[in-house]
């Protein structure tokens, strides 16, 4: 087959990579289905994402060679999914995967019957046989005659797997689990024996930023002053900061190091895990005051701002693993490309700086991590000079594909962190920002009916958004009223949370991840687990937990029960997969806290108050503004004044509030005493 197939009209950056493929791809939908009925062909499901190296790799070995083609053309009806726009599909497939195999990954390779259920997968294959792995043409034809001649063996297979499938997702929770303060103190030990002392990060290679794990870590200490919890968060900021994951000119963070010292990343960025490290390491700043802390999180979010933002004010997902086809060709270094940029004085020092030698550390060339910190001021000085001319040259470069299209759940992320950036580091860009973000997400991803789309890109908006859209932009806004004091922000957090608990919630309190009106799978999905962001489950549980507490509506905190009673012993067992929901358990365990800020919207004192009250690193403190004469519908505000004229604050356990504070010390006093309490 030669031109284009069924996936040019798409908009996914991933899709339309494959549009000229001689694969006949086509898009997931019943009209596929259709097909494979018709035809009684098995379905070839391949799912991955733009940015995904080896993703491209089996591009180029496989889905551009005829000869595969034909047989794909010929055997099978080939449906490609970009993972990112249809996380449901990839959950799903993906646990059928896992299940046959022991191991998932993109991209993936899932042979379906055509009534969708699964009944063959795997992952990467390689073009001939090697390794113990079959060639992708031999599983092709293994696949295509088992269906002809052993159709019954693979019904089967489908019907055991589709069983498996639904039994895992909507089984009832493990008996005999009741959430206590040990449980805590059982992940941290957990944690404690799979903790790396000397380079950071918990186990082996290859090592992914545990960005929930860390907050929880940080949550530990600020609990019970545990140090070792604190030191463990430390080492890992530390190591992967310094480390060639962390982009030591631009500011970003790679998606994962391939060696256990984080050094050699895989290259690509993903929006979410800038996201979510800016926070920790907003975190970090907040609980120690290290302005180390501060200068890597405002790295990140400088990068968001630079790379990643679009004009609707939406952020791209990703940058390509490669540039060109060779993977991270933009961001290594040899000597003689540092002395083309720079004086020899200062390529002397961006050599011992970042440790580039004429061997290199990857493929002859240099991933650039801090092997020898400025000894003296002056050093400081030139590197942040240095620095810049780098970056500046290395623009010129070629360079990686972005990903462009705007996912509502990624964006709400980056939305939180933005907002989280603008108070702590009293930024207006930042600011700025986070309220395009938010009326980008209030306007075109907002849909008719009052709820989300899921993606967004060449101004079309599309796929109903799932669980973790609903849950994380609802959180981003949350954080921005925070931030601006803007009641409007939380009113519309509390109405997407309010509506994401009507449209996605379970009989037993917790949330599917699919809408009870969206297209049916072989089964309804139902994420408990945080990797490689935190789950719609938890970040929602969590948000209405506050949310609860923020208005009034006790109720709303049986959804977080819910949740953790669905993980039940698997959280101190397995907390690297729990990260953020051992936060929620931390936060249910702990005596609800609120604070009051009462004063004119635009008077500075009241500013100076809130910034006081938001300084300290206090994750589930429900707070609320309020001029002292509308309650604007929230309890906390009602009977709230200022004192004497002045604006003050009130910080409530329970909504039993202590003596009103004017000043920042009396804030800081107010909070240590509820702290104690």
């Amino acid at each position: 087959m030669s031109g284009q197939n069924q996936l040019a009209g798409e908009t996914s950056p991933y899709l339309l990579q494959h549009a000229g493929n001689p694969v006949d791809w086509r898009p997931w939908g019943e009209e596929a289905f259709e097909l494979a009925r018709s035809l009684d062909r098995p379905v070839l499901l391949s799912v991955g994402y733009s940015a995904c190296h080896w993703c491209h790799v089996m591009e180029r070995e496989s889905f551009e060679d005829e000869a595969t083609a034909q047989l794909m053309n010929e055997h099978f009806v080939s449906i490609k999914v970009d993972r990112e726009e249809r996380p449901d599909v990839d959950g799903l497939y993906m646990s059928a995967v896992v299940s046959q195999t022991g191991q998932g990954g993109w991209p993936m390779t899932v042979f379906l019957l055509p009534d969708g259920r699964p009944f063959y997968g795997g992952t990467y294959f390689p073009p001939e046989a090697r390794g113990g792995m079959p060639s992708f043409r031999q599983v092709l034809d293994g696949i295509a005659q088992a269906y002809r001649e052993r159709r019954d063996v693979v019904e089967r297979q489908a019907a055991e797997l589709a069983a498996t499938l639904q039994e895992g997702r909507l089984g009832p929770p493990p008996a005999g689990f009741t959430l206590t303060p040990a449980t805590l103190l059982d992940a941290l030990l957990t944690l404690r024996g799979q903790h790396d002392e000397r380079n950071g990060g918990f186990g082996r290679a290859p090592k992914f930023p545990p960005h929930s794990v860390l907050t929880f870590l940080l949550r530990m200490h600020r609990r019970s002053g545990s140090e070792e919890a604190l030191a463990m968060a430390l080492r890992t900021l530390k190591r992967m900061a310094d480390g060639g994951i962390h982009d030591q000119l631009g500011g970003g963070f790679h998606r994962y190091a391939v060696d256990a010292i984080w050094l050699v990343p895989h290259f690509e960025q993903m929006l979410y895990d800038n996201a979510l490290l800016a926070r920790a390491y907003l975190a970090a700043w907040q609980v120690t005051g290290d302005e180390q802390w501060r200068e890597v999180a405002e790295g990140i979010l400088d990068y968001l701002l630079r790379e990643l933002a679009l004009e609707h004010g939406g952020f791209a997902s990703a940058q390509d693993a490669d540039t060109d086809g060779v993977e991270g060709l933009t961001f290594t270094w040899t000597p003689e490309q540092l002395r083309a940029v720079l004086s020899e004085e200062d390529a002397a020092l961006a050599e011992r700086t970042w440790g580039v030698t004429p061997d290199g550390n990857f493929e002859g060339a240099t991933v650039l991590s801090l092997v020898a910190p400025p000894e003296s001021d002056d050093e400081r000085a030139r590197l942040v000079l240095i620095r810049a001319h780098l970056l500046e040259a290395r623009s010129e470069r070629p360079q990686p594909a972005l990903d462009d299209k705007a996912l509502a759940s990624w964006n709400g992320m980056a939305l939180a962190a933005l907002a989280e950036g603008a108070r702590l580091c009293r930024r207006p860009d930042l600011l700025t920002a986070a309220e395009r973000c938010a009326a980008f997400l209030l306007g075109p991803l907002s849909h008719p009916d009052g709820g989300l789309w899921r993606t967004h890109r060449a101004g079309r908006s599309q796929v109903p958004a799932f669980l973790d859209d609903y849950a994380q932009v609802a959180t981003g806004l949350y954080e921005l009223y925070l931030t601006t004091r803007e009641h409007r922000y939380l009113a519309e957090s509390h109405r997407l949370a309010l509506l994401a608990r009507e449209r996605f919630g379970a009989p037993d309190g917790s949330f599917f991840d699919t809408a009870h009106d969206a297209e049916e799978l072989v089964a309804r999905p139902r994420e408990l687990d945080d990797n490689p962001t935190p789950s719609g489950n938890s970040t929602l549980a969590g948000l209405l937990l506050r949310l609860g507490r923020t208005y009034g509506e006790p109720e709303l905190e049986r959804h977080a029960q819910a949740v953790v009673a669905q993980v039940g012993n698997l959280l101190a067992r397995a907390p690297q997969g729990f990260g953020h929901l051992l936060g929620v358990c931390d936060a249910l365990l702990a005596a609800p806290r609120e604070a009051a800020v009462i004063g004119p919207a635009d008077d500075p004192a009241t500013g100076e108050l809130a910034a006081a009250l938001l300084a300290a690193y206090e994750p589930d403190l429900a707070i609320a503004f309020g001029d002292g004469e509308d309650d604007l519908g929230i309890p906390l505000l009602a009977g709230r004044a200022l004192v004497s004229g002045r604006p003050a604050v009130y910080v409530c356990s329970g909504f039993v509030c202590a003596a009103p504070a004017t000043d920042a010390h009396m804030v800081r006093t107010a909070l240590l005493n509820a702290n104690q309490t």
